[in-house]
C-alpha cells in the first residue's frame, strides 16, 4: 500500500473498528514498517484525530474523542445506514428536521455515485406527527438516565413538579417517553419528554432498579395497554364475521389483531383492549355483523352494551322506535 493517502484511510478505518491496536499488529495489517506507521499516525493527528499512544511491552494506538469533529470514514453499509436514518429523522419526534436535512445533504454530497443512487431510491416523505421534542431537553433527560442521577422537572401546562429516578428513554410511535421510578408514589411512572422542563441538576445518584421484564420498551408498551408486565392487552376476545366483512375490517384493525380464515367462508377476528367494555365497543364500532366466540366476559360486555344502546335509542325489549 504505497499511496500515503490510501494508507492513512486504511489506518483510520482500522482504528475506528477496535478500541486499541498494538503497533506491530497495525504495521502488519498495513504492510508497512513501524517507522512508516508512526509517520501516518502523526499525519492523522495533524488532521484533527486524537490518536493516543498506548504504553506497554508492545506499545500501540487507540482513537480517542477530540475537541473538534474531524473528517469521518464509513464503509458502504455504514454510509447508507446514516443517510437513511437522516432521511427519516423528522418522523422521530425530535425537533431536528432542519439539522437532519442539512446533514443528509452533506453526507450525500461526498457519497460515491453507486451509494448516492441507493439512497435516492428511498424518497422518504415524513408526515407531521405529534409534538416536537426539544433536542436539548432530550439530551438532558438522557444524560440523567446515563448518570443514574435523580431528575427534577416541571411537567405539562401546569408545570407540576416531579422528582424521579430516570431509568430509560423510550421512543414509541413518534413520541419520546421517560420511564422512571417515582419514590413518592412507590411505583413506575411514564412521562412524555415533550412535556418536560428539566430543572437544575440534582447531582444525586441512585441505584437503578430492575425494570419488570427486563425490557424498558416492552414495559412501556405494556403500560399503554393497561398491563403491568407483559406486552399484551389485559382483555382479549374473538368474534366471527364473514370473509367479506373481514376483508373490509382488515385495514382498520390494530397491528396486533389476528384474522384467521375458517372452513365455512367465515373468519375469526381476535383483538385486545383495556377492558371488556372497551373491547365490546371496539367490535361494535366496526359496523359489520359479528357473533361473539368468546370468552364469556366479552359476551356479557356485548350484551350490556346492546342494552345501553337500545335504551339510548329509546327502544325496549327490541321494540322499534316510531
Amino acid at each position: 500500500m504505497a499511496d500515503p493517502s490510501s494508507r492513512m484511510l486504511a489506518l483510520l478505518s482500522l482504528l475506528q473498528v477496535h478500541r486499541e491496536w498494538s503497533g506491530d499488529e497495525l504495521a502488519e495489517r498495513l504492510v508497512v514498517s513501524p517507522r512508516t506507521l508512526r509517520r501516518d499516525v502523526d499525519r492523522l493527528r495533524e488532521l484533527g484525530y486524537r490518536v493516543e499512544s498506548v504504553r506497554g511491552p508492545a506499545g500501540g494506538y487507540r482513537l480517542a474523542a477530540g475537541s473538534d469533529l474531524p473528517p469521518l470514514l464509513f464503509d458502504d453499509e455504514q454510509a447508507v445506514a446514516i443517510a437513511l436514518a437522516l432521511a427519516v429523522a423528522p418522523a422521530s419526534g425530535a425537533d431536528i428536521a432542519e439539522a437532519s436535512v442539512r446533514a443528509l445533504a452533506t453526507v450525500r454530497q461526498v457519497m460515491p455515485e453507486r451509494l448516492r443512487h441507493r439512497v435516492d431510491l428511498v424518497d422518504a416523505v415524513t408526515a407531521p406527527g405529534g409534538p416536537r421534542v426539544d433536542p436539548d431537553v432530550l439530551v438532558a433527560v438522557s444524560e440523567a438516565v446515563h448518570r443514574h442521577e435523580v431528575l427534577r422537572f416541571g411537567y405539562g401546562e401546569r408545570d407540576t413538579q416531579h422528582r424521579v429516578e430516570p431509568h430509560a428513554v423510550v421512543a414509541r410511535n413518534g413520541r419520546w417517553y421517560l420511564l422512571s421510578w417515582d419514590p413518592e408514589h412507590d411505583d413506575w411512572r411514564t412521562h412524555r419528554v415533550d412535556r418536560m422542563a428539566p430543572r437544575m441538576r440534582t447531582r444525586l445518584a441512585f441505584v437503578p432498579r430492575p425494570v419488570p421484564g427486563g425490557d424498558p420498551a416492552a414495559f412501556v408498551s405494556a403500560r399503554f395497554k393497561g398491563s403491568e408486565r407483559d406486552d399484551a392487552w389485559p382483555c382479549t376476545g374473538s368474534v366471527v364475521v364473514t370473509a367479506e366483512d373481514a376483508a373490509r375490517l382488515a385495514p382498520y384493525l390494530p397491528d396486533d389483531a389476528v384474522v384467521e380464515p375458517l372452513d365455512d367462508g367465515r373468519c375469526r377476528v381476535t383483538r385486545g383492549s383495556w377492558s371488556w367494555e372497551g373491547l365490546a365497543a371496539a367490535f361494535a364500532a366496526s359496523a359489520v355483523a359479528f357473533r361473539v366466540e368468546g370468552p364469556e366476559e366479552l359476551r356479557r360486555a356485548v350484551a350490556e352494551l346492546a342494552d345501553r344502546l337500545r335504551a339510548a335509542a329509546g327502544r325496549q325489549d327490541g321494540a322499534s322506535v316510531r
